[in-house]
């Protein structure tokens, strides 16, 4: 399912609104319920919008997509992103699940989350973002580690990534934990992000997002503007 807006911030907005929606219709019918979001600049303004949102944000589970390895005052840290834009005010009763984690090594801490992640299962959703090169979360192109991360049937939650593309080693939810959501939400921007997306739907194999888009587990809504 595709979805054009007229501005940045009316698919932003929308993004919010179906979040918050799927999570209310989890915290219906259990205690508490989680979400899957992704870090960079693109869903700044989704956060702002679903930081006011009303929920219960004390029964709510919060985790990112991916991290880079630094510290949480570090400025490439994704963490920092989500508590300077949208664990604030009523949202910051929610719990939040770190993938950082001071004085641990990359592997002691995706260790550590293949144990802690299976309990927030199924997410009430995920909302992803997309780089110019077809990579979500942090499943890069050319990271060794991607065969494992897009295995649908794997049994891993969150693997360790290497890649070119980052001076950082980074963490990253795999594609078979991803997609144990109630939806994939895909926020995109701009003309170039929208042709790589429609490479991907006509080459199953030509990207990483190729994957995601022909998983069959859970239903992916892409919101796009310019």
């Amino acid at each position: 399912m595709y979805y054009e807006f007229e501005s940045r911030e009316a698919a932003s907005a929308a993004v919010a609104e179906k979040i918050a929606a799927n999570l209310s219709r989890r915290l219906e019918s259990q205690r508490r319920a989680s979400i899957v979001v992704s870090g960079g600049t693109t869903p700044v303004a989704c956060f702002e919008a679903l930081a006011k949102a009303d929920l219960e944000w004390e029964r709510v589970n919060v985790l990112l997509s991916d991290e880079r390895w630094v510290p949480v005052d570090d400025e490439a840290s994704n963490e920092k992103l989500l508590r300077d834009k949208l664990l604030v005010g009523p949202a910051a009763e929610a719990r939040f699940v770190p993938m950082y984690v001071e004085g641990k090594t990359v592997e002691e801490r995706v260790s550590e989350l293949n144990e802690e992640g299976v309990p927030l299962l199924p997410f009430a959703c995920a909302m992803l973002g997309m780089g110019t090169d077809g990579h979500f979360a942090s499943l890069f192109p050319d990271a060794d580690e991607l065969r494992l991360g897009l295995d649908g049937e794997s049994r891993a939650f969150c693997i360790p990534v290497s890649t070119a593309a980052s001076p950082h080693r980074r963490l990253s939810l795999t594609l078979a934990a991803l997609s144990r959501s109630d939806e994939i939400v895909l926020l995109i921007f701009g003309d170039e992000k929208r042709r790589v997306l429609e490479r991907a739907r006509s080459a199953p194999d030509l990207f990483p997002v190729s994957a995601m888009l022909r998983q069959k587990r859970a239903p992916v809504r892409t919101y796009w503007a310019q």
